[in-house]
Parts: structure tokens; sequence; C-alpha cells
């Protein structure tokens, strides 16, 4: 058994009048065409995920060299704060 039930005979006659119908230098070119395509796609998904890490990772460091409002306030005027 194939898939699905389908047999490996039934593949290959499926197989053969494709070859007949497009014959095979018009299916090595499709072939080629979607294996461009599938390439582009990953690139462009990978770039699309290293931007946004590297998006990630540079908002991450501006948190923490942000000082927090308190210690900036002691930045300001350490006197006022050990007043209070």
């Amino acid at each position: 058994m194939g898939l699905g039930g389908i047999s490996v005979w039934q593949l290959m006659i499926i197989l053969l009048i494709v070859v007949v119908l497009f014959g095979t230098k018009r299916l090595g070119s499709i072939g080629k065409d979607l294996g461009g395509a599938l390439k582009g796609f990953r690139k462009a998904v990978d770039d699309g995920e290293k931007e946004q890490a590297t998006r990630q990772i540079s908002a991450h460091e501006e948190s923490v060299d942000e000082p927090t409002h308190a210690e900036s306030r002691q930045a300001e005027d350490p006197d006022k704060t050990e007043q209070n």
C-alpha cells in the first residue's frame, strides 16, 4: 500500500501521464522555479527572524541602560533624597 490507498503502480502511471502532458523540459523548469521560490522564501523568513531578534536585543539593552525613576531622582539631587 502506498499513500492513502494508492499503490506504487498507480503513482507511476500518474507520473507517466504528467511527463507526457508537460514534457521533461517544462517539468525541469517548473521544478527549478519552484526551488528558487522556496529558497527565496526561506531566506526572507530567516532575515525577518534575525531582524526581530536584533530589535528585541536592542530594546532590552535600552531598557537596561535607562535608570529607573527613583535612580534618576537620586542622580539629579542626592541631598533631597537623603532628607526624605
